[in-house]
C-alpha cells in the first residue's frame, strides 16, 4: 500500500543567488553546527506551480490566483447581465464583499455606506480558485441588478447576503452559499490549493489540507559563498570615469538536499477523485516528479544563468509515517555528489535496520550509488512508477 510518496533529491548549483532574504543575501539555515545555504519551501512551490514547461501544472487543472486584490478584480470584471455600470451601487456592494472574504469579526462589518473599513487597505493575499472567483462575480452581478441603481438598497442587500439569518454579522448566508458552491464544483480552490493547501482565517470551511508537503532545501555541506563586486558602465560618458554604479551581490555554490512528501489520498480528494480510479491524480504525480527534478529555482537569470537539474532522485512509497533523510547531513559532507549520494544511501540502510518499514523504492543518479531495495531507472521511469501508485489504494 502506498499512501505516501516521498521524494528526495540532490541538486547542484554554482555561482548563483537562488533565494534571498530581506537583506538581499542568500537565505541560510544553521544545522549540525555550521551555516548552510537554504532554499525556502515557498520559493520551491512558487517555481513549480508557475513553471512554463511541458509538464506545467497550469496545463492540468483549474487555475488558482493569489492576490490582495481579488475582490477588486471581481468588481472590475463582473458582467452585470445587461445592467449599466453604476459606480455608486458598486461602491456600496464592495465593502460587504471585502468583509465576506477578508473579515472574521462582527465588529469589522461595514457600518454605513461610504465609510472606509480596514479591509480597504489591510488585506492579506488570498488564494482562490477560478470557480470561486467566477461565483463571486455572478453574485456581485446579481446584487447589482437587484439594487436597480439604488446605492442604499445595494448596501442593505449586500448586508443581508452576508449576514443571512445570523445576528451580529455571523455570515450564515454567505458561508452557506459558498459551501454549496464548493460541494458542487470540482477543485473550487484551484489546482494550487489542491496541492499545497489553503488557510482562510475568516472561514474555516474554506480551508484545504495540503496534499504536498515541502521541506526547506539546504546544502549538504557548509555554505560556500562570496561577495561579487560589480560595476555598471555609463555608455554616454566619454571623459573621466565611465563607471555609473558600484555594487556588491552575494553568490553561492551548493549541493542541495530536497525533500517532498505527497499524501496521495488527500491529493485525490482535493482533486475531486475517488481512489483507485484517479486519472487526474496520476497526471499530477507524473508532472510533479518532472517539475521537481527539472525546474530551476532561480533569480538573477541574466547574470547567473541558474539552470540545473537534480543529479539524484530517490522515490519511496509506503503507508507508514514519512521521515526525512536530512539527518544524513547533520555532519556536513564533502560538496561532491558521489560522497553525498553514498552518505544518503548509508543513512537509509541504517534506518532500514532499525525500522524495517518496507517502502517501495525507485531512483536515478548520475553518481555510482546503490540504495537498499531500490530499482534504478531514468526520470521517465520514476515518473511513470509514481503515477501508478494511486491504483494501489482504495478508499
Amino acid at each position: 500500500m502506498s499512501r505516501f510518496l516521498q521524494i528526495h533529491t540532490l541538486t547542484p548549483y554554482a555561482g548563483v543567488l537562488l533565494n534571498r532574504d530581506d537583506s538581499r543575501v542568500a537565505k541560510r539555515l544553521p544545522y549540525g553546527g555550521v551555516s548552510r545555504t537554504r532554499i525556502s519551501s515557498q520559493c520551491s512551490k512558487w517555481h513549480w506551480r508557475k513553471a512554463k514547461d511541458p509538464f506545467a501544472l497550469e496545463n492540468i487543472g483549474v487555475p488558482s490566483v493569489r492576490s490582495r486584490f481579488l475582490v477588486d478584480r471581481v468588481i472590475e470584471q463582473a458582467q452585470f447581465s445587461g445592467a449599466p455600470w453604476d459606480k455608486d451601487v458598486a461602491d456600496a456592494l464592495a465593502p460587504w464583499f471585502r468583509y465576506a472574504i477578508y473579515g472574521s469579526r462582527p465588529e469589522d462589518a461595514p457600518k454605513a455606506r461610504g465609510e472606509r473599513s480596514r479591509f480597504d487597505d489591510e488585506r492579506q493575499p488570498l488564494l482562490l480558485g477560478l470557480p470561486e472567483i467566477e461565483w463571486l462575480g455572478k453574485e456581485f452581478a446579481r446584487l447589482m441588478a437587484r439594487a436597480g441603481g439604488n446605492p442604499d438598497k445595494a448596501f442593505k442587500l449586500a448586508a443581508a447576503w452576508v449576514k443571512g439569518s445570523g445576528k451580529g454579522g455571523s455570515r450564515t448566508s454567505f458561508a452557506a452559499n459558498l459551501a454549496a458552491m464548493r460541494r458542487t464544483a470540482q477543485m473550487p480552490g484551484g489546482l494550487t490549493a489542491a496541492l499545497f493547501g489553503r488557510m482562510v482565517t475568516s472561514d474555516a470551511a474554506a480551508n484545504i489540507a495540503a496534499a504536498v508537503h515541502v521541506a526547506h532545501a539546504f546544502s549538504v555541506h557548509a555554505e560556500e559563498t562570496e561577495m561579487d563586486y560589480l560595476t555598471a558602465v555609463d555608455d554616454l560618458l566619454e571623459t573621466g570615469s565611465s563607471v555609473a554604479t558600484i555594487q556588491e551581490t552575494e553568490l553561492t555554490s551548493s549541493l542541495f538536499y530536497g525533500y517532498v512528501v505527497v499524501d496521495i489520498p488527500t491529493l485525490a480528494a482535493n482533486l475531486g477523485e475517488e481512489l483507485p480510479t484517479a486519472p487526474l491524480t496520476e497526471k499530477v504525480l507524473y508532472s510533479l516528479i518532472h517539475l521537481i527534478a527539472e525546474v530551476s529555482l532561480g533569480a538573477k537569470l541574466g547574470s547567473t544563468a541558474p539552470y540545473s537539474r537534480a543529479s539524484l532522485m530517490l522515490l519511496e512509497a509506503g503507508d507508514r509515517q514519512p521521515r526525512s533523510l536530512a539527518e544524513a547531513y547533520r555532519t556536513p559532507c564533502a560538496p561532491e555528489l558521489g560522497v553525498a549520494a553514498k552518505t544518503l544511501a548509508s543513512h537509509l540502510r541504517r534506518l532500514d535496520e532499525v525500522y524495517a518499514t518496507g517502502e517501495q523504492r525507485r531512483f536515478f543518479s548520475i553518481a555510482d550509488v546503490r540504495f537498499p531495495g531500490a530499482e534504478r531507472g531514468n526520470l521517465g521511469d520514476l515518473a511513470d512508477w509514481a503515477s501508478k501508485l494511486p491504483r494501489q489504494l482504495s478508499q
